[in-house]
């Protein structure tokens, strides 16, 4: 039980991890043994041991061996990658007997609704009531929302089972589903009273009233891109718009962004070799804490490894803009993307008698250098695939399913084990930070047609200078109309300049982090770009026209046009069904009132 509610044992404020194990051995129970002894619930110490269960649902890097949401996420257009030697196709080919996605989302609410109830009966001051009630409903808000954008309609239980028996059900639900609507003005409801009511006192590593803020912003964005460019309801998208830019207005100016891009993601809990810890980031709205020795990850090893990383495609490598501010159609700078070639000597395969160029470097080091920065803070130099490997001080000899390395998550300071292990790595992963408030208050503007040059100056600008890109105004966005546009406004032209340049923003800041990507194409209507006969490029590479120039050895894999080639002869064909995930068919049995989604079958 430790292992798994560590997370919530590392957020509680002023005690060390020695006296965090027993305040758990002391104070805390399982749910199943608890919910209706009502002397329980008037205990403040046991009520806190019930929320700290609750920050476990936030993923980030991952639970030891178990995968996280950044960088493992990777159906989408920014990642290749492979599942068992194959291409990752969608989350869902046939309805499935069962599935995570339905289930813990149900679980945690069923928690969450357990704690409201307790504490609402209990003898508690009225202020201690509302901080723990909101801190619940917080989280319960973040479950229904995972479960509306996965399947759309979902029963809204708001209340506990009513005995102890029925606790222990997998899922306590007979219900139908209820419109999505309804379930997400819910949601608004639950976290409107979280950032009202929980309590004042702030800290990075515990809910407070600016990660419930933060959670709104993201939320609302969701829920208002969804209304206008999915059902056209232009009304609740407006006003959702607006909660966005609320919610954005309560944190932007209580935080700044931090130099250094790559140390949101690279940093330790405590300071570690130079390099700050990320509770002291001032960036950092909220975050995942892992310690050395205590509780750690495996995203380093398994993005420094022998197996292929999960390497950017050739789509998201020219998304970045180059340094005169331009993109590829149009910028001055040289647009080549193909490597040098440096070192290594020719030997003759014995079997074959074909020579080849063995221990040389293939580096973009002048592609990178006229980029966005951000480009060079997330991949390597050194292109490497299978054949062609490379390795660092505390790297495996590691491949690449696209050429293109993962640096973004990269600590160069921690050793070979940690970087190369399973359940090794105590990197500290943001969950809510300003870069994502930047982000959305400038798209909701923008959607809402009201973003100025002021708006821009004191959001996104900041995050065009950390990348070394000029400072745009409104105007300059809207005269870029780069013919790559290739996303849909809600008539089905074109979307604006303007929403594409923030678009793109917020695609290279974020890329590979939370499983972002594939949500703002969902909320987008876009996931057609996930579809190779739409969007050639996600399919491809690097250019490694040079190293088979200088014959090093690309018999491994395949090319085309000089481009590495992902997946040869496969596909991922795009159609409406995708647009929601099935209603698992073992939860249809079970409860009769349920209904399939679209196109399922």
């Amino acid at each position: 039980m430790k292992n798994k509610i560590l997370f919530g044992t590392l957020a509680l404020a002023g005690l060390s991890l020695a006296s965090c194990n027993d305040f758990l051995n002391d104070n805390r129970y399982p749910l199943s043994e608890l919910t209706v002894d009502s002397e329980f619930w008037n205990s403040s110490v046991k009520v806190e041991g019930q929320i700290n269960y609750l920050y476990d649902n936030y993923l980030g890097y991952g639970n030891g061996s178990n995968y996280g949401n950044f960088f493992f996420k990777t159906l989408s257009d920014d990642q290749l990658s492979q599942v068992n030697g194959t291409f990752q196709n969608w989350y869902h080919t046939n309805v499935p007997a069962s599935s995570s996605y339905w289930d813990d989302p149900y679980k945690e609410i069923r928690r969450c609704n357990l704690i409201i109830e307790g504490v609402t009966r209990s003898t508690l001051e009225d202020g201690v009531k509302a901080n723990f009630i909101a801190q619940a409903r917080l989280n319960r808000a973040y479950q229904y929302y995972q479960l509306v954008r996965a399947y759309g309609d979902v029963p809204l239980v708001l209340t506990a089972p009513t005995d102890a028996s029925s606790i222990d059900k997998e899922i306590d639900l007979y219900a139908p589903r209820t419109a999505r609507n309804t379930v997400m003005d819910e949601v608004l409801k639950d976290l409107n009273f979280a950032k009202d009511n929980i309590s004042a006192g702030s800290g990075k590593t515990v809910f407070s009233k600016d990660m419930a803020n933060a959670m709104k912003a993201e939320i609302c964005l969701f829920e208002a891109a969804y209304s206008r460019y999915n059902a056209k309801d232009e009304a609740r998208a407006t006003a959702f718009y607006s909660y966005v830019v609320e919610a954005c207005n309560a944190v932007k100016d209580k935080y700044t962004l931090c130099g250094d891009y790559q140390s949101l993601y690279n940093s330790t809990r405590t300071p570690y070799t130079g390099i700050p810890a990320l509770v002291d980031n001032p960036e950092v709205i909220f975050m995942k804490p892992y310690e050395e020795g205590v509780f750690m990850h495996s995203l380093l090893d398994w993005s420094s490894s022998s197996t292929p990383v999960a390497g950017i495609t050739k789509d998201a490598f020219d998304a970045y803009l180059f340094l005169d501010g331009k993109p590829l159609a149009s910028t001055t700078l040289d647009k080549s993307d193909v490597g040098e070639v440096i070192g290594g000597e020719m030997k003759k395969d014995e079997k074959t008698g074909k020579e080849s160029l063995v221990g040389a470097v293939y580096t973009i080091a002048k592609p990178l250098s006229v980029r966005d920065k951000r480009l060079s803070a997330t991949i390597n130099e050194e292109i490497y695939f299978t054949g062609q490997s490379q390795q660092y001080d505390n790297t495996m000899a590691m491949t690449s399913t696209s050429g293109y390395g993962v640096k973004k998550f990269r600590n160069d300071h921690i050793g070979y084990t940690p970087t190369t292990t399973a359940n090794r790595a105590f990197t500290c992963a943001p969950l809510f930070w300003l870069a994502e408030i930047y982000l959305a208050y400038a798209e909701a503007k923008a959607e809402l047609g009201t973003l100025t040059d002021d708006d821009m100056i004191a959001t996104i600008n900041k995050l065009y200078a950390r990348a070394g890109l000029p400072e745009p105004t409104k105007a300059e966005l809207e005269a870029i109309n780069d013919p790559a546009i290739n996303m849909k406004d809600a008539s089905g032209a074109k979307i604006s300049s303007l929403l594409w340049e923030i678009r793109r923003c917020r695609r290279c800041e974020l890329i590979m982090d939370n499983d972002i990507r594939y949500w703002d194409l969902v909320r987008w209507n876009a996931l057609d770009r996930l579809d190779p006969a739409n969007n050639p490029n996600i399919f491809l590479g690097a250019n490694v026209s040079a190293a088979e120039d200088a014959k090093i050895n690309v018999s491994q894999i395949d090319i085309n046009n000089g481009y590495i080639q992902f997946a040869k002869g496969q596909t991922r064909a795009f159609t409406e069904r995708e647009k929601l995930f099935p209603i698992p068919q073992g939860q249809i049995n079970l409860n009769k009132n349920l209904t399939q989604n679209p196109f399922w079958k």
